[in-house]
């Protein structure tokens, strides 16, 4: 009788360890005072409609409050960051540059919808603290995980083969923040009806863009189907994506869709 209740003692201590655990640990953060802030060119980054912009050591984001994730992502991609090297995956923590505080992992919990990456952690296993930044809840939004897995992905492959063959790229990407989107968990963390990439190559006059807008939905289409322009994504998103660029530069490269310089 005596062993039972100290094995019930036992199981329910480790039952409300577990609880505990789950629920209330966090690491502090995965900054790290070595590495400096890799901030890219003034003029390729986007305008924030929240002046709430924070840079990490390998990407920087815009974050947006109301919809508790980032209006938009923006990060390098370059064959020497395309390496294989197993990393063990962190926990989801709260992005300690946003001073209002990102939204808790708890909040995708149960909750249907994958915790997806903007910055893809695969993008970033060249080194354990590079991958670690990407589990900032900064860069997370929910995502269907047939779409995450799916025709989202396609498109991250599809990036990486092109940067294997031509160098660096800068990507910029995020859901559509808009009125009346559903929401998850305790803090309301919006579920897009849309996600963008823009990708950019080249400088200067040489410069090259293309956008692609998909539905959060699975879709067999070839990715050619969700190319569009990057003042179609600006209109619905509001954001500015090139503003520094010449007016005349920006308007051009905005403005048209030309696939001729992709690789599909």
């Amino acid at each position: 009788m005596r062993n039972r209740t100290i094995y019930t003692i036992l199981s329910l201590a480790c039952i409300l360890g577990f609880w505990l655990f789950e629920n209330f640990y966090t690491p502090a953060t995965y900054s790290n005072s070595e590495e400096n802030p890799k901030v890219f060119n003034v003029e390729l980054l986007p305008s924030s409609t929240t002046g709430v912009i924070v840079h990490h050591a390998n990407f920087s984001l815009s974050y947006h409050e109301k919809y508790e994730q980032a209006e938009w992502v923006a990060y390098t991609l370059e064959k020497a960051h395309l390496t294989y090297d197993n990393r063990k995956r962190p926990y989801f923590i709260e992005d300690p540059k946003v001073k209002s505080k990102s939204a808790d992992w708890r909040n995708y919990k149960r909750s249907g919808y994958d915790r997806g990456h903007l910055c893809p952690a695969g993008d970033r296993r060249f080194s354990k603290y590079a991958y670690n930044e990407t589990f900032y809840t900064s860069n997370i939004s929910p995502q269907k995980n047939d779409f995450n897995a799916g025709v989202w992905n396609r498109l991250e492959k599809k990036i990486r083969f092109w940067v294997k063959k031509e160098g660096s790229f800068l990507i910029i990407t995020g859901g559509v923040l808009e009125r009346n989107l559903g929401s998850i968990g305790d803090e309301d963390v919006a579920v897009p009806d849309h996600f963008y990439k823009i990708i950019a190559k080249g400088n200067g006059a040489d410069l090259k863009l293309i956008g692609f807008l998909f539905p959060h939905k699975e879709s067999n289409k070839s990715l050619q189907n969700f190319i569009v322009s990057v003042d179609e994504i600006e209109r619905l998103t509001g954001i500015d994506f090139f503003e520094k660029l010449p007016d005349s530069l920006e308007d051009k490269l905005e403005s048209q869709i030309v696939t001729e310089n992709w690789r599909f």
